[in-house]
């Protein structure tokens, strides 16, 4: 083994033993208990995503790549290249943007149809559980746990704005809460338009994303190419490669990969919408239910005197 290697794989190994490490006393301590109904942190989501099976991919592919070219920055640059292969370009989170609101404007029609009962929101919302997408099934369970813990209506409603995190979700939020205030007449014809309105904007995105698709395929195609072609220098004729083997040439790989990891992260940013700004915001969710809000009670009183 080339004696210029021997730094990398101390490193390597001293990573492995402090992960090995943080991972065991994790598992002794556990996680801080959660809130009642509260959502997963980054941390716990990050974690799950890491055990599983994407995450082991990443790990294998990381380990061939570092056991073929013995370069400790193209282990871990194959692996986290693997490991956000499914979201480069920003395909997987437009495809979970559209399928969750396409379960949202389902769950708006299912609400409208179940209050078309003379059944108020109270009995309304725990029932439309049954039949929400899986995309809202956990932020709405959440919301039912609040409501049969005594929290009031208008601000389970802002927690639930607050899970999602939508903007089209906001204005069919923004709407239950004036109504379980105000208690007016209405609300189900609001709810078909604004379903309406989020089946629109689902066929916009839609299209978008499939003009999107060649680019994206390119992009994925050239990534590919250009990595297959470094490793396959690197195992075919390391002498060319020879200059990568030393500690400064594994620098100079680190900064080649992090210029591919600032690509991919533009890429993805180019390819998010532009969401509108959020009527509901986390700030107004942290306010007690007791406490009254200008906005929902301007627009309160514009209704009823629209009326």
């Amino acid at each position: 083994m080339n004696s210029s290697a021997l730094p990398l794989l101390a490193i390597l190994a001293g990573a492995l033993a402090g992960g090995g490490l943080a991972v065991m006393i994790l598992a002794i301590r556990g996680l801080p208990p959660k809130a009642p109904g509260s959502a997963p942190s980054m941390l716990e989501r990050q974690l799950r995503q890491l055990f599983s099976i994407r995450g082991a991919a990443a790990i294998a592919a990381g380990v061939i790549a570092l056991l073929l070219t013995r370069w400790l920055v193209a282990g871990i640059g194959v692996a986290m290249l693997v490991f956000s292969w499914q979201s480069l370009g920003g395909a997987a989170s437009e495809r979970k943007a559209m399928a969750r609101l396409e379960g949202l404007a389902t769950w708006t029609e299912s609400l409208r149809d179940t209050i078309a009962g003379a059944v108020g929101l109270e009995q309304a919302i725990p029932s439309s559980t049954r039949v929400a997408a899986a995309s809202l099934q956990e932020p709405l369970l959440r919301m039912v746990d609040r409501l049969h813990t005594r929290v009031p209506m208008p601000e389970a409603l802002r927690r639930f704005a607050h899970d999602l995190d939508d903007p089209s979700a906001d204005m069919i939020i923004a709407a239950l809460i004036i109504n379980s205030r105000l208690r007016g007449p209405g609300l189900r014809d609001l709810l078909g338009a604004l379903a309406d309105s989020v089946r629109e904007e689902l066929d916009m995105r839609r299209k978008v994303s499939a003009s999107r698709r060649s680019t994206r395929r390119s992009v994925q195609i050239v990534i590919g190419v250009s990595v297959g072609m470094a490793i396959g220098l690197a195992v075919l004729d390391r002498g060319f490669l020879a200059p990568y083997n030393s500690v400064t040439g594994q620098l100079v790989l680190a900064v080649i990969v992090a210029i591919y990891a600032v690509g991919i992260w533009w890429l993805r940013k180019l390819a998010r919408f532009d969401s509108p700004e959020r009527l509901l915001g986390f700030e107004q969710a942290a306010v007690p239910a007791q406490a009254p809000d200008p906005e929902l009670e301007t627009a309160g009183s514009w209704r009823g005197g629209g009326a």
